[in-house]
C-alpha cells in the first residue's frame, strides 16, 4: 500500500486503520512530522560519553546521528554526515577521539562540528604553481556539521533538528515529568550494559506495546504467574495534556482479584524458579510505592523501571515495516554491588531474549504480518478494552493510553 490515505472507520481512534501500520508514504510523512520537528528525542545518557573525547553513534528517526562531549566538557549532537561528500564519517557505535575525520577526504570536524581541516584546500605547488585547491570565497564556518538543539535533564540527553522547539519541560508536560524526575532524580548513573535488536513491525507497535496493560497479565507467563504486573495490582494510568506521552503505574502485592489471574492461560501455578535471586527485589527509597513504572515520551523511547531493573529503550525506524530497539541497561553510582548484581540479574526479564520481552517482539512480528497481508492495506484494530473515549484511569483493563496516543497522531498527521 503506497500514496494512500488510511481511511479511519470512525471519528475517534478506538478503530485503527491498518494502513496506519503498512502506507509507505505515509511513514515518510511521520518521519518529517514527528521526528525531525516539532518534538525532542532521547539521545543518550550523559554516562555513556563521561569523559571529554567520547562519543556515542546513534539515530534520530532514520538519520544517524553522533552525541560527543567536547574537550571543555559541552554535550554536543551532530548529524552523522560529512559536509563534502554527505558520507557518514562515525562508524564505531562508541569511542574517544579529539576530532571527527571523514575517511574519504579527510575533512576533519572538531567535537561541536565545526570544520576545522579540508586537505589542499589552498591547492598543490607543483612546477612553481599553485593548482587547483578551493575557491577563494570558501568559507569554513558555513560547512560545519548540522547541530542539534540540545536538552539535558537528570543525566538523560535530548536533542531535536528543529531549533524553534519549545523547551524539553514543556514538551513533556508536568504530569510525566513527575514520573521522568522520579527515575532520574538527580544521582549520577552508571551503565550495566546494552541489548539491540531488529524488530520486523511498524515502530509505533512498540509505543502501542509499552500503552497496553491489558496485555501484561495475559500474555506474560512470567510476569502473571509471579505477580510482577498483574490486572489485579493497583495501578494508575496517566498521560500528558496532548496525551501522546504516558506513564503505566503499576504496585505490586497490592490485589483485588487474583481467583480472576489465576483463571487465564498464562498462569503457570507449577512454574517455579530453579534461581529464586530473580525474585530477589528489594524497595528502594526513590519508588515511593510504586513497583513498576512504564514511561513513553512519544514516539522515541520508554524509560523503564521493573522493580530493581532500570532501562531506556531506544526506537529507531527503519523502514515502516521495521524499527531498531536499543536498550541500555544502568544502575545508579551510589549502589552497592550486591544491588548492581540484582539489576543485572533482573534485567533478564527484558531485552530481545528476555522472560518477558521476548514474547513482545515476536507479537509485534506476527501483527505485521497481517498487516502487510491484507488486501490493498484494509482492516483494522480494535482499541476499545474500557470505553471509547480517552483519559487518565486507576486501573489496567483499558486501551486509553492507546486511544490517546492515536488521537494526538492524527492531530498531527492530518493537520
Amino acid at each position: 500500500m503506497s500514496g494512500i490515505e488510511p481511511t479511519w472507520p470512525t471519528p475517534g481512534t478506538h478503530r485503527i486503520p491498518f494502513g496506519v501500520y503498512n502506507d509507505a508514504d505515509l511513514h515518510q510523512r511521520e518521519l518529517e512530522r514527528l521526528f525531525y520537528r516539532n518534538h525532542w528525542h532521547y539521545i543518550g545518557l550523559e554516562a555513556e560519553i563521561p569523559q571529554p573525547g567520547d562519543f556515542k553513534r546513534t539515530a534520530l528517526g532514520e538519520r544517524s546521528v553522533v552525541m560527543a562531549r567536547a574537550l571543555d566538557g559541552q554535550i554536543h549532537v551532530v548529524e552523522n554526515v560529512c559536509k563534502h561528500r554527505g558520507m557518514q564519517f562515525c562508524r564505531e557505535r562508541h569511542g574517544n577521539r579529539k576530532e571527527f575525520v571523514c575517511p574519504y577526504h579527510q575533512w576533519s570536524y572538531t567535537l561541536s562540528g565545526d570544520l576545522q581541516g579540508v586537505p589542499f584546500r589552498r591547492g598543490v605547488r607543483q612546477d612553481g604553481k599553485v593548482n587547483g585547491g578551493m575557491p577563494a570565497d570558501f568559507e569554513p564556518k558555513q560547512h560545519g556539521l548540522t547541530r542539534l538543539r540540545v536538552a539535558l535533564r537528570g543525566g538523560v540527553v535530548f536533542a531535536t533538528f528543529d531549533h524553534e522547539m519549545e523547551s524539553l519541560e514543556d514538551f513533556i508536560g508536568p504530569t510525566i515529568l513527575h514520573w521522568f524526575d522520579r527515575l532520574f532524580n538527580g544521582r549520577r548513573l552508571t551503565i550495566l550494559g546494552y541489548n539491540r535488536q531488529r524488530i520486523p513491525g511498524n515502530w509505533k507497535l512498540m509505543q502501542e506495546n509499552i500503552k497496553d496493560p491489558y496485555h501484561p497479565g495475559l500474555l506474560h507467563t512470567w510476569f502473571v504467574t509471579f505477580g510482577l504486573w498483574r490486572a489485579d495490582n493497583k495501578a494508575q494510568l496517566q498521560m500528558d495534556d496532548r496525551h501522546r506521552h504516558a506513564a503505566m503505574i503499576s504496585t505490586r502485592g497490592a490485589t483485588g482479584a487474583a481467583a480472576q489471574v489465576t483463571q487465564v492461560s498464562s498462569f503457570k501455578e507449577s512454574m517455579k524458579l530453579h534461581d529464586d535471586r530473580f525474585l530477589d527485589i528489594v524497595p528502594e527509597p526513590w519508588w515511593g510505592g510504586p513497583t513498576a513504572v512504564m514511561t513513553t515520551l512519544f514516539p522515541s523511547v520508554i524509560l523503564q523501571q521493573q522493580v530493581n531493573s532500570v532501562s531506556t529503550r531506544h526506537i529507531q525506524p527503519d523502514g515502516h515495516g521495521h524499527f531498531d530497539f536499543v536498550w541500555t541497561h544502568f544502575g545508579f553510582e551510589d549502589d552497592d554491588e550486591v544491588m548492581t548484581q540484582r539489576r543485572l540479574r533482573q534485567a533478564n526479564l527484558f531485552g530481545p531474549a528476555g522472560f518477558v520481552s521476548a514474547d513482545d517482539g515476536e507479537v509485534i512480528e506476527m501483527c505485521q504480518e497481517a498487516f502487510e497481508r491484507a488486501q490493498h492495506g484494509q482492516g483494522q484494530t480494535l482499541a476499545e478494552l474500557g470505553g471509547r473515549e480517552v483519559g487518565d484511569t486507576d486501573h489496567m483493563v483499558t486501551e486509553t493510553l492507546i486511544r490517546g496516543m492515536y488521537r494526538y497522531w492524527r492531530e498531527v498527521m492530518h493537520a
